[in-house]
């Protein structure tokens, strides 16, 4: 790694914080503080978007960012998933659907990482999408429970946007690296 991809900037800074969120917000949910859990969510999202945004602006895009930023916004998904599903506001199914699509990606990375020893990978659009209508589920999630105003047709309606771009996205990343799989293959 370079000198120029370890460099801590003000974008790496803001997705470091953006990490710290994550258990501090896991901690508000499992001691009934969702309104404070969603002010800490949306702080954190907010975050996501503004290293993003200084990092291109600036010119300030490391090495370093681009592993931080995208686990930082899969450790707080993940861990706040997990927790409200815990905690009894998501259903169990949607919470495995989520957990799995980023597990199964994350090991057809490590996997293609290894044999190749060079992924580059870009998000793909539909991986985007599911992003971030996993962001606007939580924050509907906790910002409605937190004011008392759950209204379970708008939460039930990003559940279904979210289980069906977490199915399109992972079936997505399965068909590209099988396809990868299958041209590596020995021909007959």
């Amino acid at each position: 790694m370079s000198k120029e991809g370890i460099r801590i900037n003000i974008p790496n800074l803001i997705s470091l914080l953006r990490l710290l969120c994550v258990p501090l917000t896991v901690w508000l949910i499992i001691n009934s503080q969702v309104l404070a859990a969603f002010w800490v969510f949306v702080f954190a999202s907010i975050s996501d978007a503004l290293d993003g945004f200084i990092a291109k602006r600036f010119n300030l895009q490391t090495e370093l960012g681009a592993y931080l930023d995208p686990i930082a916004d899969k450790a707080l998904l993940v861990s706040v998933f997990i927790t409200l599903g815990q905690a009894g506001y998501l259903n169990s199914w949607l919470v495995l659907l989520v957990v799995f699509r980023d597990g199964l990606i994350l090991v057809g990375a490590f996997l293609y990482h290894l044999i190749h020893q060079n992924l580059t990978m870009e998000p793909l659009l539909i991986s985007k999408v599911n992003t971030a209508a996993q962001f606007v589920l939580v924050t509907l999630v906790l910002g409605l429970h937190g004011y008392s105003l759950a209204n379970t047709m708008i939460i039930e309606a990003m559940v279904y946007v979210v289980a069906v771009t977490a199915l399109m996205s992972g079936a997505a990343y399965v068909g590209i690296w099988g396809m990868r799989a299958a041209n590596m293959e020995p021909g007959d």
